[in-house]
């Protein structure tokens, strides 16, 4: 079984391809017949489903995987349990899990890397859910000391009243672009010259 693809995409860190790669090359193996499941990257797999927010998929990857391999393959069990917490929304638990484990040097870089990217959507979900929040709560959502996550948050802008430990919610304007081509304002043109005459 080639898993060069997954290798590549690995050293390369696109890891918003990993999960449609493992899939594409399942989808292949399988229908060879070869037999796959003791050697497949399956922590890699679901990993590279939480990257792209897609825990339906990384759902039903785990319940295909056979009890052989979650017993023996603790790197799996430990990807699992990220999924665990995002299903249950635990947002700081998401962190933990991802703390709480060694993950191996194939893993590391991706788990890192999601890690990240879980950061960056745990800011825009607070972005556009709070006007203000405490910054015990925004630190447990950004899964940060409090200090990191203050700091954070006013680098983008944020404003901090230590006095109340609040944390007031900048919200950024939304940018609305018009896009008219010519065809459309002509049409516009003829109707209103129309009406007038």
């Amino acid at each position: 079984m080639d898993l060069s693809p997954v290798t590549e995409a690995l050293a390369v860190k696109s890891f918003d391809k990993i999960a449609d790669i493992c899939d594409n090359l399942m989808l292949q193996v399988a229908s060879e017949g070869i037999s796959f499941h003791d050697d497949w990257p399956y922590a890699i797999h679901l990993l590279g489903y939480f990257y792209v927010d897609d825990c339906d998929s990384a759902r039903f990857l785990w319940k295909t995987i056979p009890t052989s391999v979650k017993e023996s393959k603790p790197e799996v069990v430990a990807a699992w349990r990220i999924g665990q917490k995002l299903w249950t929304r635990d947002y700081a638990g998401v962190y933990e899990a991802i703390r709480g484990f060694d993950w191996s040097p194939e893993a590391k870089d991706m788990v890192a890397a999601f890690s990240d990217v879980y950061t960056k959507r745990m800011f825009q979900l607070l972005l556009s859910a709070y006007s203000t929040i405490t910054i015990g709560e925004l630190a447990l959502f950004l899964g940060m000391t409090e200090d990191d996550a203050t700091t954070y948050v006013v680098e983008n802008g944020w404003t901090v009243d230590t006095a109340s430990q609040m944390v007031t919610v900048k919200k950024q304007a939304v940018k609305r672009e018009q896009k008219v081509d010519s065809s459309k304002l002509q049409r516009l043109t003829e109707y209103v010259f129309h009406l007038e005459h």
